[in-house]
């Protein structure tokens, strides 16, 4: 005679089952992609969620974010007061996290693409010149065209965020079209993949903005591509938008004036003025009549904003160590710098310019009194911007010439360029962006430690914060031997503590900090906060009667 089993047995089986198959979820991309600050709106999770509903962790105090009633919904709301930007979420459960991904609060009314609008006959209609449109190219070949009415003279600014920023695997185009279908006004990389267009209205009428994209990575299609990731959040507006701060960079010694340079940009906002704190690096530059905002280093040396002419003839007098915000124009401009240097003296010289968001292709040459070039370069592991580092050969006087390499200029080919002595310094990396630990075991966090400019102190590696129910002890890197490049945190957690965020800071003796960041995974960003998920045991079965 068969033993029927028990039915708390056939149960418990059932749970450890379950259990052992459910995995932490995962977070693709949100759509839309960002919201108004001040407004709410419901998004589209995209991913894998065994467990529902989520938890939400957002970056951005003012940001509340609530899972709704059906698997991979939101409502996310923006408090008034939280500044324009990228905030980051992340979705969790009791199994794990997701990787921290994208939401870009902005300042403007938001508009959902209206399909079918492939076609400037079907262009979909918007009825003011100041909106954030959530657009997708859903498909390839698809093309997403909206109206805009201009009036004569006026200037509209069409800017995307797609791949940059929210990670879509596309290269965007984006085209001003006639009412009659000719082409405009076109580009295609303003920022990396992203492209901007920024088109004054030779006549009073109806404009259409059209988009359409091509693959981040190249393949052999010749088409337009599309797919349900190719997320993008397209800006048009005639009213006040900035493309960089000028300078790029200000003493911390302040006080200080700086230009927000941009189209339509109102007069009475055009100048900020601010005093930079020791907590305060960089500062945030944003208005309400501006739509986007931007930041401004804060440098422990001087700063300084170019002086014409500045060419060969004339060249521009500064002191080391110093930034230099400065810009090449007009085209084939040339700008040099000189400066009194001591033999063994060791300097860094470099520009920024493509990392800040303009187009300067750059090209640095350092050349002694007599015209002997003693170090060039137009690139460098950053990317195109240049940077180089030379052992100054005798006392003397030097110059440093930044020009285009393609002999392009204009008022956004702006840099900044440092000369100083490389200052001794570390980082701290993670090597993931969320760990796992189980009450009663040991987690192994390794920390990788880089040492630069020969700083050679002890660094006390340990949590910025605590973090209740965790406990971790303190290690330290040594200047020599293994400790020195990475040093491993052994966390610990009791049954109550709960998972979130945690962040690793590095302290030197005089008091230097240093936080640790890691890589978002699939995105060119680095982060602080990373996520530890305490994994709960399951419950132990009653025995079976």
């Amino acid at each position: 005679m068969r033993t029927a089993t028990p039915l708390l047995a056939v149960l418990s089986i059932w749970f450890s089952v379950s259990a052992a198959a459910a995995k932490p979820p995962t977070l693709d991309r949100l759509f839309p992609a960002g919201a108004r600050r001040g407004e709410s709106v419901d998004v589209t999770a995209s991913g894998q969620f065994d467990h529902w509903p989520v938890r939400v962790w957002a970056s951005t105090p003012g940001v509340k974010v609530e899972p709704g009633g059906a698997k991979g919904t939101l409502k996310v709301s923006v408090a008034n007061g939280v500044p324009p930007g990228v905030c980051w979420l992340r979705l969790a459960d009791d199994e794990g996290a997701t990787a921290p991904r994208p939401f870009v609060v902005g300042t403007l009314a938001e508009v959902m693409e209206a399909e079918p609008n492939d076609e400037p006959a079907k262009a979909q209609r918007l009825d003011r010149p100041a909106v954030t449109v959530n657009g997708r190219l859903v498909k390839p070949g698809d093309v997403d065209s909206y109206a805009v009415r201009l009036a004569r003279g006026q200037t509209l600014v069409a800017s995307m965020e797609a791949n940059r920023r929210l990670g879509s695997p596309m290269d965007g185009v984006l085209q001003v079209v006639s009412p009659a279908g000719f082409v405009l006004a076109q580009n295609d990389d303003d920022h990396d993949h992203d492209p901007q267009v920024v088109f004054e209205a030779p006549d009073a009428g109806e404009y259409v903005v059209r988009t359409f994209a091509f693959p981040a990575n190249p393949d052999s299609s010749i088409r337009f591509a599309g797919a349900e990731s190719y997320v993008y959040r397209l800006t048009l507006t005639t009213g006040g938008f900035l493309d960089h701060p000028y300078p790029f960079a200000v003493a911390r010694s302040g006080p200080t004036r700086v230009e927000a340079v941009g189209w339509n940009v109102p007069e009475s906002v055009r100048f900020f003025h601010f005093e930079p704190r020791d907590d305060a690096d960089p500062v945030r530059v944003d208005h309400a009549l501006i739509e986007n905002a931007a930041e401004v280093r804060v440098v422990p040396h001087a700063s300084v904003v170019e002086s014409e002419p500045n060419n060969a003839d004339h060249p521009q007098a500064i002191e080391t160590p110093v930034s230099v915000t400065g810009r090449i124009d007009p085209p084939r401009d040339v700008d040099v710098y000189q400066f009194p240097a001591r033999k063994g003296q060791v300097l860094v010289v470099r520009v920024e310019s493509r990392s800040l968001g303009q187009p300067l292709d750059a090209a640095l040459r350092m050349t002694d009194a007599a015209g002997k070039v003693v170090s060039e370069a137009d690139d460098s592991s950053r990317g195109r911007d240049p940077e180089f580092r030379v052992t100054v050969p005798a006392d003397g006087t030097y110059r440093v010439a930044v020009r285009d390499l393609n002999g392009q200029g204009g008022r956004r080919y702006a840099y900044l360029l440092t000369v100083e002595t490389p200052r001794p310094d570390f980082s701290l990396t993670l090597k993931a962006d969320q760990f796992t630990v189980t009450p009663g075991k040991t987690l192994d966090v390794p920390v990788t430690v880089a040492r630069a400019n020969g700083f050679d102190g002890a660094i006390e590696v340990g949590l910025a914060e605590p973090v209740e129910g965790v406990t971790v002890k303190p290690q330290v890197s040594e200047p020599k031997g293994p400790s020195a490049g990475t040093v491993t945190l052994k966390v610990e957690a009791t049954e109550h503590a709960a998972s979130g965020v945690f962040r690793v800071v590095g302290k030197a003796p005089d008091g230097h900090k240093k936080t640790a960041t890691f890589a978002v995974p699939g995105l060119s960003a680095s982060l602080p906060s990373a996520w530890l998920t305490v994994v709960k045991a399951p419950p132990k079965p009653s025995p079976a009667k």
